[in-house]
């Protein structure tokens, strides 16, 4: 890997897409800081210096704290996130737009064109929503300098402008430089808080609320903890299939081994941002309604970081993992293409036995997958509530940034390895013509 990293400048492609991507990243980072017209940006802050533990402080970590203090970017990505899964759970359910999927690229851009479309319905909404909560005063009183339709209309196309921005951002990072664009820019966003959350460790440090030698144990603690991630995002369960001989034409295609990959996170981080989003919906609203009953029970029985609260987490987070699995891989179809290929896996027979046995097999990792989740999406809570750590680690967060890391990474070798294949056909042909 050291290797590769050395060699990157030598490839003067792989080296413009990755200042490409800097430079776009850089772009998103600037915009997160210009602060929507017409309203008080102390007065946001305030209000969210109070809501770590509601679906606002959820968006405001993935929208890089742009909704903190309700920047032009303040929605962030996730309304393209949240039309991307909408039409991915549609495809199963609706036949048409599953067929569409299966016709090709063709097919996938024009999915993708109404995933746009989505995005811009769903980004006007919430603006909308905002908008009338700066005006109602839940943001803090004196926030909105000016209120009325000019106002609200002004922060509609602001927001859903940013937000069409920002989509149109991660698409040109796809296309012109290194990586998933969405995932990078969801990826600076989360990143952009470690040196923060540096300083104030550092600050209780100096102040004497945390000690040197405690420190040092959460530093090897959080590596060991990245380091757990990685080999779980990187584990798979590798089902073998063997090819028989067939004969084409007039000629003979040997067989041989391949393997059918199952990863043990199949879902990767859809689980955690479903439950986060189903739990932190009531934790919201009990904090704005002003029924005394209400506000008892979530304060007594469903406090953030609570037994009862972690207890529906990991229930949410289980019943996700094997719901958005079912959907990614479906047994059957598995099972059909392995058998129009030519293959079988030793010791089970073709067609319906192979796909209990590959249901079997992906039932299994998918639990492992549901605890392995869990457990780290339940590991801030714990550290926050019982351990006083000053900085949110771990959960979807770690999830997101260590998956993203891996596939750009894997991305990076792949040009590079790319490039010395072209290296090696090249000299190749050379060398023949000079034999010649």
């Amino acid at each position: 890997m050291i290797g590769g990293v050395q060699n990157i400048g030598r490839v003067p492609e792989l080296s413009r897409r990755i200042l490409f991507t800097f430079g776009m990243l850089v772009v998103y980072r600037l915009g997160a800081h210009v602060v929507t017209p017409g309203i008080d940006p102390k007065v946001i802050r305030d209000f969210f210096s109070q809501m770590s533990g509601t679906v606002f402080g959820l968006f405001n970590l993935f929208s890089g704290g742009a909704l903190e203090q309700l920047s032009i970017f303040a929605l962030g990505i996730m309304p393209y996130i949240s039309a991307s899964i909408v039409f991915q759970l549609l495809t199963v359910v609706i036949p048409q737009l599953e067929q569409l999927q299966k016709e090709g690229e063709q097919g996938r851009k024009k999915i993708a064109q109404w995933t746009r479309y989505a995005t811009i319905v769903l980004a006007l909404f919430q603006s909308s929503l905002i908008a009338a909560a700066l005006e109602g005063g839940q943001f803090g009183t004196g926030a909105v300098l000016e209120p009325g339709w000019s106002f609200r209309l002004m922060t509609m196309i602001t927001l859903t402008s940013g937000t069409a921005f920002i989509m149109w951002l991660g698409e040109q990072i796809t296309e012109r430089g290194i990586g998933n664009g969405i995932s990078l820019i969801i990826f600076a966003g989360i990143v952009v808080n470690i040196p923060s959350a540096l300083g104030q460790l550092l600050e209780m440090i100096r102040t004497e609320q945390f000690t040197l030698l405690g420190a040092i144990l959460l530093v090897a603690f959080v590596v060991g903890v990245t380091g757990f991630v990685v080999f779980f995002e990187r584990a798979q369960r590798r089902i073998p299939i063997q090819h028989a001989k067939r004969v084409v034409g007039r000629r003979v295609t040997q067989g041989g081994m391949s393997y059918f990959p199952l990863r043990v996170n199949t879902a990767g981080v859809i689980p955690p941002i479903f439950a986060s989003s189903i739990l932190m919906l009531p934790l919201t609203v009990g904090q704005f309604v002003d029924i005394p009953a209400v506000q008892n029970f979530f304060q007594d029985y469903f406090a953030f970081g609570g037994t009862l609260y972690n207890v529906v987490y990991v229930a949410l987070i289980v019943f996700f993992c094997f719901f958005y699995t079912a959907i990614v891989i479906n047994p059957v179809d598995v099972a059909e293409n392995i058998k129009r290929m030519g293959g079988y896996i030793p010791g089970i027979r073709p067609g319906k036995k192979t796909a209990e046995y590959i249901d079997r097999v992906l039932s299994r990792i998918t639990l492992i997958g549901a605890i392995y989740i869990s457990a780290v999406c339940v590991l801030p809570t714990i550290l926050s509530t019982r351990f006083g750590i000053p900085f949110y680690f771990g959960g979807t967060a770690l999830l997101i940034v260590v998956g993203v890391a891996l596939d750009t990474i894997g991305q990076i070798e792949a040009h590079l390895v790319s490039r010395q294949y072209e290296g090696f056909v090249t000299g190749t042909r050379q060398r023949a013509r000079l034999g010649r």
